[in-house]
């Protein structure tokens, strides 16, 4: 805190002529610069709240392979974000994709900071913040995005071959996606509206994820012979608490951040509204699991949480903080019917990342409206199937192609085993099986 003080102090000793646009101008760019850079390191920080609920979620014989896949996906996003993904995002091309802007090469003169525009990167010239201040900031979402597709897939996927479908969901699918939102693309010039990411982030990782699930099929033993469901238990619900908790501070980077500017107004609402949001989910999905499951499922109430600030995602800025409120909790009843309901479709999930992500990503676009007055229920029903339809589709061929080439599913063995043993050589518990010995 004290350190922040004084970096702030400084800013202010460097700009002392209050009068001069100049000064005023160039210290807005400082304050803002920070504020994006501070809620960009929150949600890099969510990575590890990823992991926490995976690996929580999921069995002890399983949890290395889970961390090891939550720590490498954003050096491998960052790599690809960095050569082609934000080019494609975010530089000047058609309404499809960007063209220009590899590598980070082009220029971007903000017309915000009073320059002319000659830059590639046209569509996020709004924000005067430096360049490289927002492509790490858009790195930090194209990683989220990835993180999702690891706890659809969890427990039965090869290492490698998830390794390869993150590079090509960072560097191709999530940009092109982006792009026609964020980038200036055909559903920006038909009014899609989403502020933060329940769709270009959320449910485009919760849709390539659905496509990795149908091709692997279902964990052995989650089904029995007659197909009813059985349950497989996580292996540490602490691991997962604590996971929850770092996801929920991380969204106050989200969600705020996405400003790109220190407006002290828009961070104090979207804050609240966010915090409300999460609060609402918790408590609706809780609820509904002790009434209809008979217990208050702990798994639930974190999903709940999660659902809640998906949901809220794509428009905090708008709401009410009782329109907030309202937007979290129907996020929270969603998820919990979802994640009943994708289970007897045999559609094994083992965090339940498709129904957080993907289904109560629908429910937060579709929300928009509600509240504001610039967005269109059309427009944003087409933005959902269009989005869906793309990254599905995309990466369906994609999995079948690895499939095809590589495998994508251990063996039944292994399987039994672990993943933990059988892709990475070690475990999360050794004791336990010298203990066993």
């Amino acid at each position: 805190m004290r350190g922040t003080l004084r970096l702030l102090f400084g800013l202010l000793l460097c700009c002392p002529a209050w009068a001069d646009g100049g000064a005023e101008a160039d210290l807005k760019v400082a304050a803002d610069t920070m504020w994006v850079l501070i809620t960009a390191f929150l949600v890099f920080w969510m990575n590890a709240g990823f992991g926490c609920v995976e690996a929580g979620f999921c069995r002890a014989k399983n949890a290395v392979n889970i961390l090891g896949k939550n720590f490498v996906v954003f050096a491998l996003s960052s790599i690809a974000f960095w050569i082609v993904g934000f080019a494609i995002m975010f530089g000047d091309g058609n309404s499809f994709m960007g063209l220009t802007g590899w590598f980070l090469e082009g220029t971007d003169n903000s017309p915000v900071v009073g320059d002319a525009y000659k830059g590639v990167y046209s569509s996020i010239a709004w924000t005067g913040v430096p360049l490289l201040a927002k492509f790490f900031f858009q790195l930090v979402f194209a990683g989220t995005a990835a993180t999702i597709v690891s706890g659809c897939v969890a427990e039965r996927i090869h290492y490698r071959a998830y390794m390869i479908f993150t590079l090509v969901l960072v560097g191709l699918f999530y940009p092109i996606s982006g792009h026609w939102i964020w980038g200036g693309g055909w559903l920006a010039d038909l009014g899609f509206w989403d502020f933060a990411g329940s769709t270009v982030v959320h449910s485009v990782g919760g849709w390539a994820g659905l496509a990795g699930i149908i091709l692997l099929g279902p964990r052995l033993g989650k089904y029995n012979p007659s197909g009813a469901v059985q349950p497989i238990p996580g292996h540490s619900m602490a691991l997962a608490f604590l996971g929850g908790l770092i996801l929920w501070l991380g969204w106050f980077g989200f969600n705020p951040g996405s400003t790109m500017a220190a407006d002290p107004g828009a961070i104090a609402h979207i804050v609240v509204t966010t915090n409300l949001a999460c609060t609402a989910g918790l408590l609706a999905a809780t609820v509904v699991a002790w009434i209809w499951l008979g217990k208050p499922d702990f798994g639930m109430t974190i999903n709940g949480a999660l659902a809640g600030l998906v949901a809220i995602t794509a428009d905090p800025l708008s709401p009410s903080a009782l329109g907030a409120a309202f937007i979290g909790a129907i996020g929270g009843l969603i998820v919990v019917v979802s994640i009943v309901s994708l289970d007897k479709l045999k559609l094994d999930d083992p965090v339940g990342a498709i129904s957080v992500h993907g289904v109560v990503g629908i429910w937060g676009v579709l929300a928009v409206p509600l509240s504001n007055d610039g967005a269109s229920f059309g427009a944003q029903i087409i933005g959902i199937a269009g989005i869906f339809a793309w990254v599905f589709l995309a990466s369906l061929v994609v999995w079948l192609i690895l499939k095809a080439v590589m495998g994508i599913r251990v063996s039944e063995e292994e399987e039994y085993e672990g993943v933990d043993l059988a892709e990475c050589g070690l475990e999360a518990y050794p004791e336990f099986s010298v203990a066993k010995k």
